[in-house]
């Protein structure tokens, strides 16, 4: 069965392979630009400028565009997200700026809002824009399929580029600035918001009317980066705008009074020798902390393989002189002299007590590791890169349900190799039990995102499609997969099992269930907890995570971290003479999840500012899923390696 799964992967690698034009992905392929008396229908003058959500680093829950008082137009032209776009929160949308090619533009006005004291709803609006600038929401812009990026100088004197730039900054009443008032030192009134009202945009071009090999010599050229400076300008006259780097800055101070906000920007065109395959590396390579990154990466490859070598070693040398021992016993009276793990071989296989849950569990997570893999294998070879929005989880999602078929055939087989006979229970377990869990704390977190208005609120469409992936999708493939699992000859162990239990002697402190786990747990969170830490801030911290190379090279460790603590504290455990090992090499590997939330809770309170109850809800709620599954999964891999161990060393010795 799984030939035949890895079979329907490798052929869908091929068709995408296949798809390949040239060396641009599908739909990612460069865009050529030229000028207006040169515009055709193959080549454009006008660069559309989309916006996106607003998120924070202070709250879980982003907005869409239009929810705060900004310049908006007709949203009939928004492009289609994905699906995994819309459970990310992202909404794209279509924004008034008009940029033409190679086209300066000087203080352009763009529209002009009003408040007016004592009305509700002018009330209403501005307080959201000040909450917006207090919490620090960040803009999200898009011109030709990448971000319009910030970039600065930070308190390390690193250039650092980031994919957003802030909607305006806030002044304490103490005087203190806030992180995004550092652009200008105007920014100093106590207890003032500052809306960035004014936008300065450089676009960087490659000219590609002298290229080599080009059919079209007539050709403008390819975007290659969008930088903006935000400023907060106060205009007093639409028609009289002034937008130098010495005009008064805009303090919004409380709702005391009326004011108008009119928006202006201004273009400009700058030519650049980078090519357009390389126009991401400026975003990617600035990025904080890449240098450490590397470098940890290493370091904790060399260490964990040496560490994993040794327990290997060790491993191999004393259970190989166990077995030659075990055999050269040939006599009764010798068999009387038996001692270590021997002495269990009749209650090694005995099933244990809810064998249902530890089968549903290891059904599940097999699932979850086949569809790790294939997103892992297929993100390395750049198909799921930052520039294809929303593809990751997309991708991710899809071979979930499509490798429930897994998950119902693995869970059923070990089941029924378990002696048991509840097979009905097994598979409406197998397809609702953990799917269940996880469409329950999501539909939760979403209504909470709904009453907050919040772009990350699933629509009831979406919401409705999901569910239809989990019950006429997901839920047959669970069913066919158990059909060919109970239909499959029982996996019979090598040796038989007792009628009677054997009694468990009493155990010493570092053979008790506990310690092992903690034991167990500790050095596969340490080759991933550096990742860890990078993945968090994709997450959270909004940064770019690009590196799935070393992602999928960290995830092979983790297997390997996990299959040989495991066993070797599985071992351990035997030649006490504990034969209740089959649970606890589930648990042993997937205590590795625990680790994993005491460093999500330490990142929560350490590196992030998140604020309000429903946003730490939904931290710890989306935290509480993403660590769930990484429990199911790492132990998953520590049953299996486990019980291949057993099975494979009670077959290598003699027993009457």
């Amino acid at each position: 069965m799984a030939r035949g799964v890895f079979g329907l992967a490798s052929a869908v690698l091929v068709v995408l392979l296949a798809s390949v034009d040239g060396f641009y992905l599908p739909g990612l392929a460069p865009v050529n630009f030229c000028e207006r008396k040169e515009a055709s229908k193959t080549c454009s003058n006008v660069i559309p400028l989309f916006v996106n959500k607003l998120d924070s680093d202070q709250s879980v829950i982003p907005y869409e565009y239009h929810s705060f008082d900004f310049c908006t137009v007709s949203e009939d032209d928004s492009p289609v997200e994905n699906l995994g776009q819309v459970l990310f929160g992202e909404r794209i949308r279509p924004s008034p700026y008009n940029i033409s090619f190679r086209e300066d533009k000087q203080c352009a006005a763009l529209c002009q809002k009003s408040y007016q004291k004592g009305d509700a709803e002018h009330l209403r609006r501005l307080k959201l824009l000040q909450r917006g600038m207090k919490l620090n929401y960040q803009h999200h812009w898009i011109v030709d399929n990448m971000p319009v990026s910030f970039c600065f100088t930070n308190q390390q004197n690193y250039n650092v580029c980031l994919p957003s730039f802030p909607m305006g900054c806030y002044v304490t009443a103490s005087g203190h600035p806030k992180d995004a008032c550092v652009l200008d030192g105007r920014y100093r009134q106590p207890d003032s918001y500052y809306l960035f009202n004014h936008v300065d945009i450089l676009i960087e071009y490659r000219d590609m009317s002298h290229e080599p090999n080009m059919f079209d010599a007539k050709v403008g050229g390819r975007i290659i980066r969008i930088k903006v400076l935000p400023r907060s300008i106060k205009h007093t006259d639409i028609n009289n705008l002034n937008c130098g780097e010495t005009a008064e800055a805009q303090a919004i101070k409380g709702d005391s009074e009326s004011m108008d906000i009119i928006y202006t920007y201004s273009v400009y065109w700058k030519n650049t020798t980078v090519k357009w395959s390389s126009r991401w590396d400026y975003l990617l390579d600035s990025m904080p902390h890449t240098n450490i990154q590397w470098f940890s990466i290493m370091n904790s490859l060399v260490i964990v393989l040496f560490l994993t070598g040794m327990v290997a070693m060790i491993l191999l040398r004393t259970l190989h002189r166990d077995i030659a021992r075990y055999n050269q016993l040939d006599n009764e009276e010798d068999a009387q002299e038996e001692f270590g793990w021997k002495l269990v071989h009749g209650d090694v296989f005995r099933p244990p007590r809810s064998a249902m849950f530890l089968s549903v569990f290891v059904g599940t997570g097999t699932q979850i590791l086949f569809m790790s893999s294939i997103t892992l294998v297929v993100a390395a070879f750049g198909f799921l890169s930052p520039a294809n929005r929303g593809s990751l989880m997309t991708f991710a999602l899809v071979w979930y349900v499509l490798f429930s078929i897994v998950a119902g055939y693995v869970s059923a087989r070990l089941y029924k190799a378990m002696e048991g006979l509840a097979w009905k229970s097994n598979i409406l377990l197998t397809a609702f039990f953990v799917p269940g869990i996880l469409f329950g704390v999501f539909f939760v977190t979403n209504l909470m995102l709904w009453e907050k208005g919040s772009s990350a609120a699933v629509p009831f469409g979406t919401l409705v499609a999901l569910l239809a992936l989990w019950l006429f999708i997901s839920t047959p493939l669970t069913f066919v997969g158990a059909f060919f699992g109970f239909k499959a000859d029982r996996v019979l162990p090598p040796v038989r099992t007792n009628q009677i239990p054997r009694q468990v002697p009493e155990q010493t402190m570092y053979t008790k269930p506990l310690p092992g786990m903690l034991m167990g747990g500790i050095l596969p969170f340490g080759c991933i907890f550096i990742q860890l830490f990078f993945i968090l801030n994709s997450i959270w911290a909004h940064q770019v995570y690009y590196m799935f190379g070393f992602l999928m090279l960290v995830f092979l460790i983790l297997i390997v971290t996990c299959s040989e603590a495991t066993v070797l504290l599985a071992y351990f455990h035997l030649c006490a003479e504990d034969y209740h090992w089959w649970w606890r090499s589930f648990f042993t590997s997937g205590f590795t999840a625990v680790y994993l939330f005491v460093y999500c809770v330490h990142y929560f309170t350490s590196k992030l500012t998140i604020t309000g109850t429903v946003s730490t809800i939904l931290y710890f709620a989306y935290t509480g899923i993403f660590v769930f599954l990484f429990f199911l999964a790492t132990g998953t891999i520590g049953f299996f390696a486990t019980y291949f161990f057993v099975y494979k060393i009670y077959s290598s010795v003699k027993v009457d």
